[in-house]
C-alpha cells in the first residue's frame, strides 16, 4: 500500500517555500497551465517561493489532457533545467505532466518509450532516484498528488496511455481547498465525475487475491493491484463525500464546505484507486478522449478540441456497472444505496440495474451530456472506439467481469445514449 504524504487546511500553499527550504532545494521548476498562471493558486504559491528565496524557473506550457509530445516539450526543460526539486500547481494534467518531466530528467539515457505501460510501451519498472516533486492540486478530480500515475494521449495511435510506478508518487501533497473556489461549474462537474468513478471502480475491481500470476520480484509489483481490504475504506468514504456534496459543490460556488469536502474526496479516491486500480469505465475512456472531433466544452478556456476527463469516464458508468454487477453484485447494491437509492426491497439479481438507473438519475440532474452521441460519437465510431480501448490491459484487466471485443461494442452502443 502505498500514498504521498498529503497536508490538507485552508492557506496551507504558503508553507510550501518551506518546505522548498527544508529539502535544501537551490534550483526548482515550478509547472503549470497557461490559464492557472494567472490564477490565484499560482500566486500564492509564487508569493511562498519570494518570501522564503526560493530560486525557480517557471514552464506554464503545460497541455489540458497532455500528449506524448507536450510530455516531451516538458521532459526537455526539465533535463535543461538540472532542477533539483519540483512543484506541479494544477489538475492532473500539469501533476501528470511534472511526474513524467521528474522521471526522464532522473533517467536521461531511457527512450521514452520505456516507462509507457506495456503493450504500447516497455513498462519497464523505475529504478533511478527521483527529486522531490510538491503537488498542489487546484482541482477535485484526479486525485493525481497521491497516485504513481501519468496519464497522457498518445497522438500516433490516438489513444490515452501512460506510466505507473509508485516511484513516481508526489512526496507531498498540499491540498488546500481555497483553491477549488476559482473553478467553474463544470470543471467542478467534470472532475467529480472522476472521483466518482474512481471510488466506484476501485471498489468493484476484481480482488487482489484472484489476480495471478504474482510477480516474481516486488518491484514488478503493478501499481494497481484490484480492490484490497484499505483502498475498500477510502473508495467508499469518498463515495459517501460524493453523494453529500458533489452537487452542492458544482450548483454553488460560494459552497466553501462542499467544494473543501470534494477537494478532500478527490485525494481519498486517489488513495484507493492509486492502490486497487480503475477498470472499465477508465478503460474506454481513453479512446473517447482520444478520438474526440470537435467537441468543445463549456467553461474550458482551450484551443482544441476536448472531452474533459471525468466526463468521458462517467458516461459509460451506467452501462459499465450493469455488466459488471453480476460479480459481486452486493457491492454494486452497496454504492446504488450510498448514491441515494432505496435498495430495501431490491433483489440482488438487480444490483446492476439499480446502480446503473441510480447513475444516471445522477447524470440528469446535474444537465450532463446524452451520452456518447451528444459529444460527437455514432455507432460508425465503435469499432475504432473498441480498437482503443484493447490496449488498456492495465485497467480493463481489473475489471471483475473479463470482457470480449464483442462485449465492448455493446458497452459503447448503449452509452450512446442515457436518457
Amino acid at each position: 500500500m502505498a500514498i504521498s504524504n498529503i497536508r490538507y487546511g485552508e492557506g496551507v500553499t504558503k508553507e510550501i517555500g518551506m518546505d522548498l527550504q527544508n529539502l535544501g532545494a537551490r534550483r526548482v521548476c515550478l509547472m503549470t497551465d497557461k490559464n492557472l498562471s494567472k490564477l490565484p493558486p499560482v500566486n500564492a504559491v509564487l508569493n511562498s517561493l519570494a518570501k522564503y528565496g526560493i530560486n525557480f524557473q517557471i514552464y506554464d506550457n503545460v497541455r489540458v489532457e497532455p500528449t506524448d509530445q507536450s510530455f516531451l516539450d516538458a521532459i526537455q526543460f526539465a533535463k535543461k533545467g538540472e532542477f533539483d526539486a519540483y512543484v506541479a500547481v494544477g489538475g492532473g494534467s500539469v501533476i501528470d505532466t511534472c511526474k513524467a518531466a521528474n522521471l526522464y530528467a532522473a533517467s536521461p539515457s531511457s527512450e521514452f518509450l520505456d516507462y509507457v505501460n506495456a503493450p504500447i510501451g516497455k513498462g519497464k519498472p523505475v529504478t533511478v532516484p527521483l527529486k522531490p516533486l510538491i503537488a498542489v492540486p487546484t482541482t477535485s478530480g484526479t486525485g493525481s498528488e497521491t497516485t504513481g500515475v501519468a496519464i497522457f494521449d498518445f497522438k500516433e495511435l490516438k489513444v490515452k496511455t501512460g506510466i505507473a510506478s509508485r516511484a513516481i508518487k508526489p512526496t507531498l501533497g498540499i491540498i488546500d481547498p481555497l483553491h477549488t473556489l476559482s473553478m467553474p461549474e463544470r470543471i467542478v462537474a467534470n472532475s467529480g465525475f472522476d472521483v466518482l468513478c474512481h471510488a466506484l471502480e476501485s471498489y468493484t475491481a476484481l480482488p487482489y487475491n484472484k489476480r495471478s500470476p504474482c510477480p516474481s520480484n516486488p518491484i514488478n509489483r503493478p501499481a494497481y493491484q484490484g480492490s484490497n481490504p484499505v483502498s475498500d475504506v477510502w473508495a467508499l468514504h469518498a463515495l459517501r463525500i460524493v453523494a453529500k456534496y458533489l452537487k452542492r459543490a458544482i450548483r454553488n460556488p460560494e459552497d466553501r464546505e462542499a467544494r473543501a469536502n470534494m477537494h478532500l474526496a478527490s485525494a481519498f479516491a486517489g488513495i484507493g484507486f492509486g492502490n486497487a486500480g480503475v477498470h472499465l469505465c477508465h478503460g474506454m475512456s481513453y479512446p473517447i478522449s482520444g478520438l474526440v472531433k470537435t467537441y468543445k466544452p463549456k467553461d474550458y478556456n482551450v484551443d482544441h478540441s476536448l472531452v474533459p476527463h471525468g466526463l468521458s469516464v462517467v458516461l459509460t458508468s451506467p452501462a459499465v456497472f450493469a455488466f459488471t454487477a453480476q460479480i459481486h453484485p452486493e457491492r454494486h447494491l452497496e454504492a446504488a444505496e450510498i448514491l441515494g437509492a432505496d435498495i430495501r426491497t431490491a433483489r440482488i439479481k438487480d444490483a446492476g440495474l439499480i446502480l446503473a438507473d441510480t447513475l444516471r438519475k445522477f447524470l440528469f440532474d446535474l444537465n450532463v451530456d446524452d451520452g456518447l452521441a451528444a459529444i460527437g460519437y455514432s455507432k460508425a465510431d465503435i469499432p475504432a472506439l473498441v480498437k482503443g480501448t484493447l490496449p488498456q490491459e492495465r485497467v480493463t484487466k481489473l475489471s471483475p467481469r473479463p470482457q470480449t471485443e464483442e462485449d465492448l461494442s455493446a458497452l459503447f452502443e448503449a452509452s450512446m445514449k442515457l436518457y
